[in-house]
């Protein structure tokens, strides 16, 4: 979890001044100063939480660290961001003062209003829909798939991010729970199952070995999962934390996907599932080779890649005929956990951030998860823990 430098001074800038703003507002429209001496502690206490925050070296830190950083930032937040909106809403209110009228009581208690379910809002995401797993069933329709694979279904899990989670399992084993009860053929995780170290998976492999599938569990790396995030005293130790987190998820019975291919076979057919180690955009570090798992892209066995971020596709992949993949499927976005009205603030970064796509001449498809876990703040606003399950169908 990063915390650039300069956004956070211009965030603290800001919040100050928010806080000024309400503080006169308090002194000016109520009659006992008790109400703005109650903010001024308030705000003390939570710019000051918000300070020792950024200033943990969370890099340097355990898991417990993280997650004490991650909350101490969502509460500020909550807060603040509920502010913000009362201080831009009662702005308004005033501005018929400058033409010589009243300001706008009802503009400013709709304001009052409308912070506090913008805070309700927010503390729902965290208590409730961060635990509130919903399915989407997906029909994808695949150029010349095999006879055999008609109908095959897959499920599909992302982002896991277990250390957000602690050491309670209780959210980790009612998604697998979930995802065995729809008894898909084949189960795919498609990265970052931990936040920054490999420690953080071990209260979870016990629930997560009771994934099961006729066809098999197989998984990839996202860009959380190499240790990048985390200080390390020397390259053997994230090396060797690298080692345990792929050792882990052969335990759990999961085939990790390394830039390599493995056959699914059904009766007389067959069909490539093929995993690449993370690609994407900056500032992401790349490990992945595509040539390297499958050399020859342009044959006409069907394919389906697993590759955590989507940006892989839409910069190498769609709208190319030399690879012949037919379905690619991501995770990575999160959707930024915040998903309004099948909108997400997560577009303005990806055009595709979330769910089923095609290229321009709809042969090549992808599909991306929204992820199961948060990051970065531990709340999915709207944006609800996602299991797909999709469902293959031949192009007529």
């Amino acid at each position: 979890m990063r915390i650039p430098f300069l956004p956070a001074i211009i965030l603290m800038a800001v919040s100050l001044a928010a806080d000024g703003y309400i503080y006169r507002v308090l002194r000016r429209r109520c009659t006992s100063r008790i109400p703005s001496r109650i903010h001024l502690i308030i705000s003390a206490l939570l710019i000051l939480m918000a300070l020792v925050a950024i200033l943990i070296p969370r890099r340097d830190g355990d898991n417990a660290t993280l997650l004490a950083v991650m909350w101490m930032l969502f509460g500020f937040l909550t807060v603040y961001v509920a502010k913000y909106v009362f201080v831009i809403t009662d702005i308004l209110a005033c501005l018929p003062r400058f033409f010589g009228h009243r300001r706008l009581r009802w503009l400013s208690w709709t304001g009052a209003a409308l912070a506090l379910c913008v805070l309700a809002t927010e503390w729902w995401g965290a208590l409730v829909d961060r635990f509130r797993t919903e399915v989407n069933e997906v029909t994808v329709s695949i150029d010349d798939l095999p006879a055999a694979f008609d109908g095959l279904r897959i499920a599909q899990i992302s982002d896991l991010h277990t250390g957000t989670f602690g050491t309670d399992t209780t959210f980790v084993s009612h998604l697998v729970d979930r995802v065995n009860a729809l008894r898909p053929d084949v189960i795919v995780f498609t990265g970052d199952i931990v936040n920054s170290r490999t420690s953080e998976l071990l209260p979870h492999t016990a629930p997560l070995s009771r994934l099961h599938a006729p066809m098999g569990v197989y998984s990839i790396l996202g860009n959380h999962d190499y240790g990048d995030y985390a200080n390390w005293p020397s390259t053997i130790a994230k090396k060797a934390n690298l080692t345990l987190l792929k050792s882990l998820q052969e335990e759990m019975g999961w085939r990790l996907l390394l830039n390599e291919t493995t056959m699914l076979h059904r009766g007389s057919d067959s069909l490539a599932l093929i995993g690449v180690e993370n690609i994407g955009d900056p500032p992401f570090a790349i490990y992945g080779s595509l040539p390297a798992a499958y050399p020859d892209l342009s044959d006409n066995v069907t394919k389906i890649l697993l590759s955590h971020n989507p940006a892989h596709w839409a910069d190498s992949i769609a709208s190319t005929p030399a690879i012949n993949i037919a379905l690619t499927l991501s995770g990575h976005t999160h959707a930024m956990q915040i998903k309004v009205a099948e909108w997400s603030p997560a577009a303005w970064r990806y055009k595709q951030w979330g769910g089923l796509y095609h290229d321009a001449d709809s042969t090549h498809a992808l599909y991306v998860n929204i992820g199961a876990g948060t990051v970065g703040f531990p709340a999915r606003i709207g944006a609800t823990p996602e299991i797909t399950l999709l469902t293959l169908k031949p192009t007529h």
